[in-house]
């Protein structure tokens, strides 16, 4: 069996007026972040992870944020045409494992509910992807409460 490892990782500074949304759920808090899609961080180092486990290029060369198209758009839309872009390419997703760094909000709540709708994507069982929230002690922007970021792994075998 043909197994290929890929990691991604994305961060986004926290802005008022916008909504927030990680891992396709929306969270009813007075910041967002800020991004040319719905600027969802998770979902992006996901994707990110998919397309660097399959060898190709990263999330920027597909849905680039310079192309009105693809404004405030969902980024479950973005994760379910890179799982149609490496299944192209002839590859299927094992499993998929992530952290969200996040100062506020308290994220542990709606893990259940974000690995459903991830999985839902990703065309997934929701025990195929494990998800973990952590914060950043304090340090730095992160750990000030100024950016959300995340990490992905995933592992991708060929059909």
């Amino acid at each position: 069996m043909n197994l290929r490892i890929g990691h991604g990782y994305d961060i986004h500074r926290i802005v008022a007026g916008r909504p927030l949304i990680l891992g396709g759920v929306r969270f009813e808090v007075d910041f967002g972040l800020e991004g040319h899609s719905d600027a969802d961080c998770l979902t992006h180092a996901i994707c990110d992870a998919l397309l660097g486990a399959a060898g190709l290029p990263d999330i920027g060369h597909f849905f680039p944020n310079t192309d009105p198209a693809f404004k405030n758009i969902d980024s479950q839309v973005l994760l379910q045409r890179v799982r149609a872009e490496i299944r192209q390419r002839g590859f299927e997703i094992v499993n998929i494992d992530a952290t969200v760094i996040a100062e506020k909000p308290k994220l542990q709540p709606r893990l259940t509910e974000m690995k459903s709708t991830l999985a839902k994507s990703a065309g997934l069982l929701p025990d195929e992807i494990g998800l973990k929230a952590t914060t950043n002690e304090g340090i730095d922007d992160l750990g000030r409460g100024l950016a959300i970021a995340a990490h992905a792994v995933a592992l991708l075998k060929r059909s």
